[in-house]
């Protein structure tokens, strides 16, 4: 006798096909030439499937995204706060330069006209990794290491700022050099 099929395990596998397709799609032929249908197509899923867990291809493409970025950009804590940045940086300019930036490019493309997409990519990109930041400049903050007069949340445009720039006005090559301003910044940051 054969066992019933077990739906959430068919609804994982599904969703690991939807999740696959999407970022190798994204990154063989371009995240503007990505459609529902083609990745529907290469995950072996009817679209409807799709849509029941996602709104659009920038909402799919966006948790494809997010699983491959995984704990990459997480931020260390040695106690040396210039180390400690310039570590993740390199992180994620190194991100930017591969295949997670490509699909990370077209997402932020799209979600300038997309509200929703727009507002995922703040909340599950952009803002965990500004706390995180921030939370290691509040504890450098706190040791001593940088000046308390700023909020942490301004250091991090200040640290990040340059690398968004670099990385989405087509500075490849200016994107791996932004570790090396972080002495620089770090050296205003540091108390009288």
């Amino acid at each position: 006798m054969t066992a019933e099929p077990n739906p959430d395990r068919r609804s994982q596998r599904a969703r690991r096909a939807i999740l696959d397709a999407t970022f190798e799609l994204a990154v063989a032929n371009g995240y503007a030439k990505l459609t529902i249908e083609a990745i529907a197509a290469r995950a072996k899923v009817g679209k409807p499937t799709i849509y029941r867990w996602w709104p659009s291809k920038g909402a799919v493409a966006l948790d494809a995204l997010n699983e491959r970025i995984g704990h990459t950009t997480d931020f260390p804590d040695t106690g040396d706060i210039a180390a400690d940045l310039a570590h993740q940086i390199t992180a994620v300019a190194a991100m930017f330069l591969g295949d997670v930036g490509a699909v990370y490019r077209g997402i932020i493309g799209e979600a300038q006209h997309d509200p929703a997409l727009n507002a995922a990519v703040r909340a599950t990109i952009i803002e965990p990794r500004a706390q995180q930041c921030a939370a290691r400049l509040d504890a450098a903050v706190a040791a001593g290491q940088l000046r308390a007069d700023l909020p942490t949340r301004s250091m991090v445009d200040l640290f990040y700022g340059p690398l968004y720039y670099r990385f989405l006005l087509g500075d490849p090559a200016g994107v791996p050099r932004t570790p090396d301003l972080v002495p620089k910044i770090i050296n205003g940051l540091r108390p009288a």
